[in-house]
């Protein structure tokens, strides 16, 4: 699993992929029904980019979202924290 603490790091994630299925930006861009433009963006890490169509490149690329509490484990559980 990779920490994402900026936009870029999903940009690099996206493009490491893109460029393991070896796949142009055009390419891919039409896979996941966005722009190339787009897609570049998100690959250099622009902040702006619609959440909505963001997931749609990860899921494309076998990638999921998640978000969970500072301090939580993947199983739910709490590093030493107050319950």
């Amino acid at each position: 699993m990779t920490r994402v603490t900026q936009a870029e790091d999903i940009g690099q994630l996206v493009r490491q992929r893109r460029r393991e299925a070896g796949l142009t930006l055009k390419d891919a861009a039409g896979m996941a029904g966005v722009g190339v433009r787009f897609l570049s963006e998100l690959e250099r890490g622009k902040s702006t980019l619609q959440l909505g169509l963001v997931i749609e490149v990860l899921q494309l690329f076998g990638l999921e979202l998640y978000v969970q509490s500072r301090g939580e484990h993947k199983d739910g559980s709490n590093r030493g924290e107050p319950k």
